[in-house]
């Protein structure tokens, strides 16, 4: 009997400790848990089109004719751009674009005028990004609708002349859309005859000019 008493003790014992060991293990012993997954922001990339505006200033020289007659024409310019971009695996940008501009370019002189209304480009970038800077050369067709005048005999000649220009610039990209860049282009319009001057004549032109950009 006494034995019994005994083993019903150390049963009921067991019994009290065992919630408390089965709580210990569980502490000792916790279930693994996945970490919390961490965001991380794609790499800016310049692949994309996109389209902006601009405005600058340029200022040039007359060629045949209109450097006989001391026409340097200048003046500022403001117009939209559009354009393609893609970057390759080592950073390269290859590009293009194309962009018109109307501009306030000329000049007056001993009763001869030369002016420029609106001109354009179109053009290819090579670009190298260092992350969200990229600077670019550039280069391509420009074309522009010149007008060449004798005020005083009322004479007017104007003509759609085509050329070629070349240049670079930056590019900065403020936002994965936004961008804005600063940019120089040569231009040389060739030349073409004009009655009203009697001559050839033709424009260079040196342009700078600013410009924002929306990349979709």
């Amino acid at each position: 009997m006494k034995n019994i008493l005994c083993s019903g003790v150390a049963a009921v014992a067991l019994l009290a400790a065992a919630p408390a060991f089965a709580a210990d293990l569980a502490q000792q012993q916790p279930y693994p848990t996945k970490a919390a997954p961490m965001y991380v922001e794609p790499a800016f990339t310049w692949t994309g089109f996109y389209i902006g505006a601009n405005a600058g200033y340029a200022w040039g020289q007359g060629e045949g004719g209109a450097g006989v007659v001391n026409l340097d024409p200048s003046g500022f310019l403001g117009g939209g751009q559009i354009g393609v971009n893609y970057q390759l695996n080592n950073n390269i940008v290859l590009g293009a674009e194309a962009d018109f501009q109307g501009s306030d370019i000329k000049d007056t002189y001993a009763g001869y005028e030369s002016k420029m209304d609106y001109f354009g480009t179109v053009r290819a970038r090579l670009g190298y990004a260092f992350g969200n800077v990229m600077p670019y050369v550039t280069g391509g067709l420009a074309w522009g609708h010149t007008e060449v005048n004798d005020n005083l005999f009322g004479l007017s000649s104007d003509k759609t002349q085509v050329g070629w220009t070349v240049g670079g610039g930056v590019e900065y990209a403020l936002t994965n859309n936004w961008t804005v860049k600063a940019e120089y282009l040569y231009m040389d319009l060739g030349e073409d005859y004009y009655d009203s001057i009697g001559y050839k004549t033709g424009l260079t032109a040196n342009i700078v000019r600013a410009g924002v950009n929306y990349k979709f």
